[in-house]
């Protein structure tokens, strides 16, 4: 049983509410020591209120860990499987306390972020460590690396633009706005998230064959208008497109692995609406989910964490990520009054 080292597998993610009772306390989980007020998680609680109170994250998360599931099955792995979650049920210490109970030592960890940033990245390391705290005699844990830069992440999505291109029947001179959740620029200064993405969406395009322009926009901003965060955003950017006359644009949600709320509300319901007002067409192309390639690449990372390949593949000139961070990556931004 096990996988070199790991005798489990723990898959981290961000977590949503599963119904209209959960969304309030899971909004103010997420803004958790922030100071925001009801009023303003109210706003914010209506578009989860479009889709009946329910984020579709915790249901893609399942749907991601049954396809690691089988990949690891048909690889000949025995590696039992956990799920934990930053914000809602399963929470992240109950899924420690379970491997704990259970007699796990050491776990290898998943997480649901691609890029580097302190929210996409360092949390989920102080996540760990706090929930460890909490547990006695917790299994010892290791992420596998950020992979931003793997060519089966890339290669999936540019899979999935070229489907979505043919599909629509656009022009491989279709611009692309490749998205990503817009972060403020006092923790953006402490990453490698905007290179990697720049770099990322040049490679995507290449991949695809695009001849177009692309750019990388952002989206889902949020927090008072004083505090200044990623631009442009994806409205901002389809309003400028339609300006200068172009009548049709590619949507490619980049930044993000699964179609979940930020997805379906920032960018086929706000988004959408924004191009539809503009008389632009707008295709968004689906993010790499459970795809095959991608869930491979998944499980390719826990045999490389555990030692069982030799290769790391990386595209682009930044090279791979090292298993363990380094101690001063991606450190939490200042805030006022700190």
């Amino acid at each position: 049983m096990g996988i070199g080292r790991f005798d489990s597998l723990l898959l981290l993610s961000f977590g949503g509410p599963e119904g209209p009772d959960d969304v309030m306390p899971f909004l103010r989980n997420v803004t958790k020591g922030r100071g925001v007020p009801d009023e303003r998680l109210a706003v914010v609680a209506e578009q989860y209120a479009v889709f009946g109170g329910k984020s579709p994250i915790n249901g893609l998360n399942r749907d991601l860990l049954d396809s690691i599931e089988e990949e690891l099955s048909d690889r000949g792995h025995d590696l039992p499987t956990f799920w934990g979650n930053r914000n809602w049920h399963p929470f992240l210490s109950d899924a420690l306390k379970a491997l704990q109970s259970e007699g796990y030592k050491s776990t290898v960890c998943l997480v649901t972020s691609a890029f580097s940033s302190y929210s996409g990245c360092r949390q989920y390391h102080e996540d760990l460590a706090v929930a460890s705290l909490e547990v006695p005699r917790p299994p010892e844990i290791q992420r596998v690396r950020v992979f931003w830069n793997h060519p089966d992440f890339l290669g999936t999505a540019a899979e999935l633009l070229t489907e979505s291109r043919v599909k629509a029947n656009l022009s491989k001179n279709t611009p692309v706005l490749h998205t990503a959740h817009s972060l403020p620029v006092s923790m953006a200064a402490t990453s490698d998230y905007e290179a990697q993405l720049n770099e990322a969406a040049q490679i995507v395009n290449e991949l695809a064959g695009m001849e177009g322009p692309c750019e990388v926009v952002f989206q889902s901003r949020s927090g008072p208008p004083s505090v200044p965060w990623l631009e442009p955003s994806i409205d901002d950017r389809l309003q400028e497109l339609a300006a200068d006359g172009l009548s049709e644009v590619l949507v490619h949600p980049l930044g993000f692995i699964a179609d979940h709320m930020e997805v379906l509300f920032d960018l086929d319901t706000q988004a959408a609406a924004v191009a539809e007002q503009c008389g632009m067409t707008m295709v968004r192309t689906p993010t790499v989910g459970a795809h095959p390639r991608f869930v491979s690449m998944m499980v390719d990372l826990v045999e490389e964490a555990a030692g069982l390949r030799d290769d790391r593949p990386a595209l682009g000139v930044s090279g791979p990520r090292p298993d363990t961070c380094l101690l001063d990556c991606c450190p939490a931004p200042s805030r006022p009054g700190r």
